[in-house]
């Protein structure tokens, strides 16, 4: 199984994008902001950088349960893939839904849906390692 984010569209608070697997539309993703060159990681204001990262199932004690977390993101802890529906409730993390309208108002629906087909996918996946691309578009 192969992922790959799809870094779209954007603007000063949020980044949209869309979620592949091996190569067919999954669901459409919100984050923080992208950063830009010379721009410093903020703390529940930036995204993670683009790259290749392991998906391992992750406890979340916030959420209590399992959850999509990636592993050796750099300068980032505990980075999971989890509902959500504008770019405040991502601290950092990827949201995922299933709806999106104009790719500048920094919301996605569905989310829950969305999470749930995609945990549906990825968590039996793991135990042969999954990995998920991040490139900006």
């Amino acid at each position: 199984m192969n992922l790959r984010l799809e870094r779209k569209w954007f603007t000063d608070q949020a980044t949209e994008g869309e979620l592949l697997i091996d190569g067919e539309h999954e669901c459409w993703t919100l984050e923080d902001r992208a950063r830009r060159a010379g721009d410093p990681k903020r703390a529940g204001q930036t995204a993670i950088p683009p790259g290749r990262y392991q998906v391992v199932e992750r406890y979340s004690p916030r959420f209590r349960r399992l959850m999509i977390g990636l592993r050796d993101v750099p300068e980032f802890t505990g980075i999971l893939i989890h509902a959500g529906n504008r770019s405040q409730d991502t601290e950092g993390c990827i949201l995922v839904g299933r709806d999106r309208t104009d790719p500048t108002d920094d919301w996605i629906g569905q989310s829950g849906v969305a999470l749930a087909a995609l945990e549906a996918r990825v968590f039996p996946a793991c135990v042969q390692g999954v990995y998920l691309d991040i490139v900006d578009t």
